[in-house]
């Protein structure tokens, strides 16, 4: 799950001069045991400290630490959902001790047993609205946006409860009435920033894939093959189609922007139409179809 209390640890990419600097600095720290500090990252990147700092927080929405402590609580998740004991999974994730797994996860939001329990006891508020694409449905927990799809509510009530089975889940129109006048923003006024925190959860491979789709400017389109390139597992073209199907947020999350090999649109999971009309508003604010 990736998180920022302003943009949301997903975020777009505006430096695109620095896009393969940063790329390295995150796969560097996906792949580390212990996360390197950030004069080895700023070193590796031939940056001085202060622009590193500045270019990887504005990539990524977040600073080098913490997106650190978000990829290592990630890998916790994944560890709580099968080990056989909170410990076990805290060392397996690796951590060095278990007051550090502790700290980490009550920064961005959840205990450890909590997730071991499924999210039990968690709060998800959501409301529905009409937007320009038909009718939508708005979800957020304490972190932000878990969710907002189109379709009918009782349909997406459905699928809201079966991805969150323990937790309470209530109608808040008003509480949430500022976030979405900026996400019905964003999807009638492409290159609109929302600023609205995400709370995404997916597998390593899925959020991989959702990062890079946030990196494409409006009106920028990329192939399922291309984007497989550019997450550096050019062979699993069938996994990151798999993926974009699976993203939860629509628009603030752009896998409209995933096009066939030949410039067909090929699917969409809110169907084809909303993607022509999406792809349509963004075309004059962004680079020409690929």
């Amino acid at each position: 799950m990736f998180c920022s209390p302003r943009r949301g640890m997903i975020a777009r990419m505006d430096h695109t001069g620095h896009r393969s600097v940063i790329d390295r600095a995150c796969r560097r720290i996906d792949t580390s045991d212990t996360p390197p500090n950030l004069a080895t990252l700023a070193r590796e990147a031939g940056l001085s400290l202060w622009h590193f700092q500045r270019v990887f927080k504005a990539a990524v929405g977040v600073s080098p630490k913490r997106y650190a402590i978000a990829r290592r609580r990630q890998r916790l998740g994944e560890q709580l959902r099968s080990a056989a004991s909170v410990t076990e999974a805290i060392y397996d994730a690796g951590y060095a001790a278990s007051s550090a797994a502790y700290r980490d996860s009550l920064a961005l939001g959840m205990a450890p047993r909590r997730v071991r329990a499924g999210g039990e006891n968690e709060l998800i508020r959501f409301t529905t609205t009409s937007t320009s694409l038909g009718p939508a449905l708005v979800a957020a927990t304490g972190r932000g946006i878990c969710m907002l799809e189109f379709g009918s509510e009782r349909t997406l009530m459905s699928e809201l409860k079966r991805r969150f089975p323990k937790a309470s889940i209530e109608r808040a129109d008003e509480a949430l009435a500022d976030w979405v006048r900026r996400v019905v923003s964003a999807i009638d006024t492409p290159g609109t920033d929302p600023e609205l925190p995400l709370d995404i959860r997916g597998t390593a491979f899925q959020l991989r894939v959702w990062n890079a789709l946030t990196r494409l400017v409006p009106g920028e389109t990329v192939s399922y093959g291309e984007l497989a390139r550019r997450i550096k597992a050019p062979s699993s073209t069938r996994a990151v189609a798999s993926a974009c199907a699976s993203n939860h947020i629509a628009v603030l999350v752009p896998c409209h922007r995933v096009i066939g090999r030949d410039g067909s649109l090929t699917g969409y999971k809110w169907g084809l139409a909303r993607k022509r009309k999406l792809l349509a508003r963004e075309k004059p604010a962004g680079k020409a179809d690929r």
